[in-house]
This record gives C-alpha cells, sequence and structure tokens, in this order.
C-alpha cells in the first residue's frame, strides 16, 4: 500500500469516529413498558385531582 492511501484511510477513519461522536438522534428515548404503564397512572390521578377542585 503507498504512503498516500495509507494517510487517506487514517484520515477517513479518523473522520467517520468523529462524526459517530457528534451525531445526535433525533429518536425519542425508548421507555420500557413498566414507567409508561406508571407514568399513564400518575396522570390520570392528576387529571382527577385537577378536575375535582
Amino acid at each position: 500500500m503507498n504512503r498516500k492511501d495509507k494517510l487517506q484511510k487514517m484520515h477517513d477513519k479518523r473522520l467517520k469516529r468523529y462524526q459517530a461522536k457528534t451525531k445526535t438522534s433525533n429518536k425519542p428515548r425508548y421507555i420500557c413498558k413498566a414507567d409508561r404503564a406508571k407514568a399513564e397512572a400518575q396522570e390520570l390521578l392528576n387529571s382527577e385531582e385537577v378536575s375535582d377542585t
């Protein structure tokens, strides 16, 4: 492998690593089923308290 190819591969590898590190995801964070049920129950209680007053 000649010198230019080697340097180009090193540069591409570093660039790929940098881009992977700085990439942010638009996907929402996963919440497990139990936590979703707990949050839904809590919100239901809050809405009942607001409607009672």
